[in-house]
């Protein structure tokens, strides 16, 4: 995440999110990625894309929440969310059967932060105890259910818009600021567009982003990633006490076996995809379902998107209807 994109959710980082950014349970997301292991591939959707790691996310989520609450447990909940996630992040749920739900990667987030001793100096420092920011799933404005609009959705939505150059830095400045805390159907307070114009035009612009996180290049390369990670588990080359460490570390220890190695950079050169409906010919043919998400903004004064754009309802629901039952494998180079 660039300065100019972190200066979009406010002008300034707050000194206790500043500090907290400086823990090692914190500094160890810098080198854990936020597309999940695609971004080591040649799929041209992905090849080249810009550093983006869970840490600069972490960070965007803290920002947000800040901006709109100037609350400090609910800011430093967001920049915890996931000091849990694996190297390669998603691609462990694969690896544990959890691929469908995807919370399999916060296990332990309790623990992290509570092991941390400079995290929890800065913490006692400020009056604020592990209880009151291990959870960010009882702050609505953090997180809320899907497909509801959090800190946590709208940074990782808004950063791949710019990744994956979906649309314009000015564009992402314009949707964020149309964007206000207010109250949704459930009475729990939610972050809302003003605009209705700006929020279906988020709308499809988020169904974009989500279009691409269950692509055939995504699942098939995560998946793929993820038996690695089993293989070499078994094998012996990792131990699951890597997969709470970095992507560099765990990548290093694949490159020095000579099988992990050799399907390591199999995955490294996958460039383009083949699917069918049933597995013909060589390849490593792969059917896999995964998680949909998607975000069905509301709008001050008229409700939800979907209510509001017959257009926008139509493709949402030919998304989740889409049954991901085709056969894939990545062609060989």
């Amino acid at each position: 995440m660039s300065m100019e994109h972190a200066a979009i959710y406010h002008d300034n980082v707050p000194a206790l999110i500043r500090a907290c950014m400086e823990t090692p349970c914190m500094q160890r997301l810098r080198h854990v990625g936020m597309n999940c292991g695609c971004e080591y591939t040649s799929f041209p959707r992905f090849a080249g894309l810009e550093p983006y790691s869970r840490f600069d996310h972490s960070v965007g989520v803290a920002l947000i929440v800040w901006h709109f609450t100037h609350d400090e447990k609910q800011a430093v909940a967001g920049l915890l969310h996931d000091v849990a996630s694996p190297v390669f992040a998603h691609v462990v749920d694969f690896l544990k059967g959890d691929y469908l739900v995807q919370e399999s990667t916060e296990d332990g987030t309790r623990a992290i932060i509570g092991d941390d001793e400079a995290l929890q100096r800065v913490l006692s420092a400020h009056g604020l105890v592990t209880d009151d920011v291990c959870d960010y799933h009882i702050y609505p404005i953090a997180d809320n259910d899907s497909p509801r609009l959090s800190a946590d959705r709208l940074e990782y939505t808004l950063g791949n818009l710019l990744n994956y150059r979906i649309r314009t830095i000015g564009e992402v400045g314009a949707f964020y600021g149309d964007l206000s805390v207010g109250t949704n159907e459930e009475g729990a307070p939610e972050l809302v567009f003003s605009d209705a114009r700006k929020a279906e035009d988020f709308a499809f612009a988020s169904l974009a982003c989500s279009r691409i996180y269950v692509s055939d290049e995504d699942r098939y390369a995560m998946q793929m990633l993820s038996e690695l990670l089993k293989d070499a588990i078994g094998l012996g080359v990792l131990t699951e006490a890597d997969l709470s460490t970095t992507e560099p570390e765990v990548i290093a220890k694949l490159l020095q076996n000579e099988r992990t190695a050799a399907a390591w950079n199999r995955c490294r050169e996958y460039h383009a995809m083949r699917r069918v409906q049933a597995p013909e010919g060589e390849g490593q043919w792969r059917r896999i379902a995964a998680k949909k998400r998607y975000i069905d903004p509301l709008i001050a004064g008229v409700g939800r998107v979907s209510a509001h754009s017959a257009v926008f309802r139509t493709e949402k629901d030919a998304f989740l209807s889409d049954p991901q039952n085709e056969w894939l494998a990545a062609e060989e180079p």
